[in-house]
């Protein structure tokens, strides 16, 4: 057959079925040119959170907020009913509301050493033991520290213990022996964190209990949660810049992103204190712990770190996309990244398998738990912050995540279709070339025509191939879909967007194969004089699509139907 030859450029793309690109559409501009979340979406978020919390919760106040890249959308807040008689704080929260943000304070930590990667001050595959003069040819005991660097702290994967300090069960309140444990004396603890009274642990104490330390596995061999790790990097940023650790996170992050409500000191009054009822953490100084979860700050404080980040998170340090995985956890769609819990889920979305990224960091402090979630390809970014009740957290992600999710998936959709998605002809008529794009949540950006020099290649060239690229179902339902790939022919004006067609399968239902969904992205796979055969550009200010390959420029086909029609009715007129 003469399409053989042809077939076999592509074998090493056929071995595996993809179905759902991601991404399936450009990042949003929302409330500019792109999309517009209605009123109403967040209105039916508020329903869902108040049904959920229905009364209870009387001594938890939170606040919520979501952004765009560029603006804060939507806040949210609930008041506790019930507050302490004689250390009320703050009774009516707001935006300006403080709370402690606890480990999503690990990602302040790690943006101050990219910060300081990216300044050429330090490498983020240094040793630590570069930033540890404290044990320069002395004894580190047997935590292989030579070779824990600092990419490997800030990525949970150290395999060192998970605390220093405070999570020893002497100190619980409890009598150990109840539990069948042997009576053992505080006096094995460190004074700083054993004993009332006692100075905080500082820098001394840390290196102190590190080098009676084992590990719990190798470097880079298996994730683990440790705070340690970020308390040890908080001594690397020292090093490196000379300062405080608090006085630098302020200088480099708090002050430009003008955090105003932000601090590491516990704040000098409580007018914007949130202080649940009950035992709280409030004042707690936390002291050489303060880069794992030191940080106080207001939801509007942290819709400004997450337009920052959003916007940032590929451009801060040569060759580093922060938002990347480093690791697998033990969930079979969870990742560590540095320091994010990234996950992966295609259950989200009502009308497509698509999976989903959430890129997360959680916090939790007696009495305060919180959680940042960040939606790349949406271009949106979550804060939630709670006071009181652990419970109230997991009822809030989901009643206002999943729905945001599936709102604003709504809303990108009906955009492209009334911007994108339509007929097209070429610009030099003496071409008989069309396309026809069409859209749908359930299988995206979508070419159904495609007529090139006469040649209808869908219907009479792709049924001849596509069982070769699709692997040995040559009755596999497909479809050519569009994946842009958020780069521009002309970077400084942003124009010219760039998408990739791909050759997917559809959906079989009933297909249970345990290798079904093993794919891997392959978006470049034949070129033709040097060019992607499968390359699309948009030029939306032009009206215009472009497929470079195909040497082919066309406009919208109901342009030039109008244009066709009052040519028609001026000939009337006459």
């Amino acid at each position: 057959m003469r399409y053989l030859p042809f077939c076999a450029c592509v074998v090493g793309v056929v071995a595996a079925k993809c179905y759902d690109p991601s991404p399936a559409f450009p990042v949003p501009t929302w409330g500019k040119s792109g999309p517009i979340l209605p009123r109403s979406a967040f209105e039916a978020i508020e329903q869902l959170v108040e049904n959920a919390v229905n009364g209870s919760f009387k001594t938890s106040s939170f606040s919520v907020e979501v952004t765009s890249n560029t603006d804060t959308l939507w806040s949210y807040h609930r008041s506790a009913s019930i507050h302490d008689k004689e250390r009320p704080g703050v009774t009516k929260v707001d935006s300006e509301s403080q709370y402690r943000i606890a480990s999503i304070t690990k990602t302040f930590t790690t943006l101050a050493i990219l910060y300081q990667h990216a300044a050429g001050n330090l490498s983020l595959d240094n040793s630590i033991l570069d930033h540890l003069p404290e044990l320069e040819g002395k004894d580190y005991g047997t935590l292989p520290m030579k070779d824990i660097t600092l990419r490997i702290l800030a990525s949970q994967l150290s395999g060192i213990p998970r605390e220093f300090a405070f999570a020893d069960v002497l100190l619980v309140g409890v009598d150990p022996v109840d539990f069948g444990l042997p009576p053992v004396s505080k006096s094995v603890l460190n004074p700083c964190y054993s004993q009332p009274g006692a100075p905080e642990c500082d820098r001394a104490d840390l290196i102190h209990e590190l080098v009676k330390m084992k590990p719990i596995f190798a470097p880079n061999q298996q994730s683990t949660y440790s705070n340690l790790a970020f308390d040890l990097l908080g001594l690397a940023i020292e090093t490196s810049t000379g300062l405080n650790y608090s006085t630098y996170i302020e200088q480099a992050i708090f002050a430009p992103l003008n955090m105003t409500f932000a601090s590491l000191e516990t704040p000098p009054n409580d007018d914007h204190a949130v202080l649940p009822v009950g035992g709280n953490y409030w004042g707690e100084e936390e002291s050489v712990q303060r880069p794992t979860g030191g940080i106080y700050a207001s939801s509007s404080d942290m819709s400004k770190y997450l337009r920052y980040v959003l916007t940032h998170y590929n451009a801060i340090a040569k060759g580093i996309n922060w938002f990347m995985p480093a690791s697998w956890s033990t969930g079979m769609n969870t990742f560590y990244g540095m320091p994010w819990e990234i996950a992966r889920s295609n259950k989200i979305l009502l009308d497509s398998n698509r999976p989903v990224t959430l890129v997360t960091k959680g916090g939790a402090l007696p009495g305060y738990f919180s959680i940042i979630v960040m939606l790349p390809e949406y271009g949106l970014g979550v804060t939630i912050l709670v006071g009181g009740d652990s419970n109230l957290m997991p009822i809030l992600e989901e009643a206002i995540t999943v729905p945001l999710i599936r709102s604003a998936e709504a809303a990108i959709w009906k955009n492209i279709n009334a911007t994108i998605a339509g007929a097209y002809i070429a610009t030099n008529p003496s071409l008989n070339s069309t396309i026809t794009l069409e859209s749908s949540p359930t299988s995206g950006l979508r070419l159904t025509t495609f007529i090139s020099n006469s040649t209808d290649f869908l219907h009479d060239i792709l049924p001849l191939i596509a069982g070769e690229f699709l692997g040995s179902d040559a009755d596999t339902p497909y479809r050519i879909q569009l994946t842009p790939t958020l780069l521009y022919q002309n970077e400084t004006t942003q124009s010219g967007e760039i998408w990739r067609m791909l050759l997917m399968s559809d959906h079989v239902k009933g297909k249970t194969n345990v290798w079904e969904y093993f794919c891997h992205t392959d978006v470049d796979p034949l070129s033709y004089a040097g060019l992607p055969i499968n390359e699309v550009v948009f030029w939306h200010d032009e009206g215009i699509v472009e497929l470079p390959a195909w040497k082919l420029t066309l406009r919208p086909a109901e342009a030039e139907e109008r244009r066709e029609g009052l040519i028609v009715q001026g000939r009337g007129d006459l």
